[in-house]
């Protein structure tokens, strides 16, 4: 009975080699269950921040490590405003640098407020005032969305645009609505342009350019 025993011991060894005790290693790491549980770089990142967070607020403020503790603390907070200003100082900062509505009285127009002056100018020249008018009028009104001063909504009449500016300069007087007034009559009812408009709508534009927010003048352009 003893003698079996021992061979059967013999047959079945109760302890592995090392390539089978690897073997078996390898198949029970592979269990889903253990790669479940392991951290992922989140976690590590997420403790290595709070370790170092513990390291800073738990250690003394004397000797060596006191100074250092408010050095980084300061960095930290710096750096925290820095962000805060990146994320909410841009939206900001891009509002203000937003180009001007091309879009002025129905008409699609790219041209700068200088732009419009000299084309106005140079239809004076020919004695073509229906152009004049209605280019210096358009320059006046496009000198007024570059400065950010009136922002008109789509489709915004001439009549009330000058209201607009009006509001907005009170040096022009009841100006912007004469040459609104103008405007109408030789853009949209075919009326003929003369100097006399021209030189309404010009005089106004050169208030305008000459004007500032909120801020009377007593020479206020007349009607």
């Amino acid at each position: 009975m003893i003698t079996a025993l021992r061979a059967l011991v013999s047959a079945v060894p109760l302890l592995p080699d090392p390539d089978e005790a690897r073997e078996w290693a390898e198949r029970e790491l592979a269990d889903p269950v253990y790669r479940a549980a392991e951290p992922t770089p989140f976690d590590r990142a997420a403790r290595a921040v709070l370790d170092f967070l513990e390291r800073l607020f738990t250690a003394p403020v004397s000797g060596d490590w006191g100074p250092w503790a408010f050095v980084v603390l300061a960095v930290l907070v710096i750096a925290a405003i820095i962000v805060a200003l990146l994320i909410w100082g841009r939206p900001r900062v891009t509002a203000r640098a937003r180009p001007a509505a091309r879009a002025l009285f129905d008409e699609d127009d790219g041209r700068s407020a200088d732009e419009l002056r000299a084309d106005a100018a140079a239809a004076a020249e020919r004695d073509d005032w229906d152009a004049a008018t209605v280019l210096r009028f358009r320059a006046f009104a496009r000198g007024l969305t570059e400065r950010g001063i009136v922002d008109p909504p789509p489709g915004a009449t001439a009549r009330a645009f000058a209201r607009s500016a009006g509001d907005a300069l009170p040096a022009l007087g009841s100006s912007g609505l004469a040459a609104a007034a103008v405007f109408d009559d030789v853009r949209y009812l075919g009326r003929p342009g003369t100097a006399d408009a021209y030189a309404l709508v010009r005089r106004l534009d050169e208030t305008a350019v000459a004007s500032r927010v909120g801020i009377p003048d007593a020479g206020a352009v007349a009607p």
